[in-house]
């Protein structure tokens, strides 16, 4: 065989089509085959050179889709004219109303069947997103007063895990009541922080997220 000159182009090739069928057939209905028969000339060697598994395509088309949220973190986290408290109030607000999360929510398996991207979900969680992206807010909010904790590392942990694990639909199957629930009683859990950052439209935009990854489990 040939040696593909051009491999970026395959693996952009593999995960545009399977981006499609996730979306069109759901994770779940989506086979391998299904993927090498919307692939034009490509063979089964072509996709298991570069990704290993099915579960491997998702993550690479989920990383792909989640590229823009790094960014929006990054500009957030070193945005000049807000206050800590500030900050973490616009990630989550911007974070939940992105366009993309409609797309995420519809396309995302369930995490139950699916343990490796779970462990993907929560080493991003611990390893990445809370030192990079929520310790630094916190650290600048001890500064300008606008946060109060003891604990700024396990402070970051905790706000990510609860609001990307514990609140996410997608791993407890949560309906748009449940999430309710959840939101209420996050927003209470911020509030003993002296942080008032949640409200009623990030809520809404909650229960809108579960009900379309309810839809898309139907």
């Amino acid at each position: 065989m040939a040696r593909n000159k051009h491999p970026e182009e395959t693996v952009h090739l593999i995960l545009t089509v399977a981006f499609r069928l996730f979306m069109e057939k759901g994770y779940e209905h989506t086979s391998i085959q299904d993927i090498i028969d919307h692939l034009g000339r490509l063979s089964k060697g072509a996709i298991y050179h570069h990704f290993k598994s099915k579960e491997d395509i998702l993550v690479a088309v989920i990383d792909r889709m989640t590229a823009e949220s790094n960014q929006m973190l990054v500009k957030i986290r070193d945005c000049s004219g807000l206050s800590g408290k500030e900050k973490l109030k616009r990630i989550f607000k911007e974070s939940i109303n992105r366009p993309v999360q409609n797309d995420i929510f519809t396309v995302a398996p369930d995490f139950h069947n699916n343990p490796k991207l779970l462990c993907s979900l929560l080493y991003d969680t611990m390893e990445e997103a809370a030192p990079n992206y929520i310790l630094p807010i916190i650290e600048q909010g001890i500064a300008d007063g606008s946060i109060k904790t003891d604990y700024p590392e396990q402070m970051a942990e905790l706000i990510l895990l609860v609001a990307n694990v514990w609140m996410n639909p997608m791993i407890f199957s949560s309906s748009a009541e449940e999430s309710y629930r959840k939101f209420m009683v996050f927003g209470q859990m911020m509030q003993g922080f002296g942080l008032d950052i949640v409200d009623g439209e990030m809520l809404e935009r909650l229960q809108e997220l579960a009900s379309i990854y309810q839809k898309s489990k139907q």
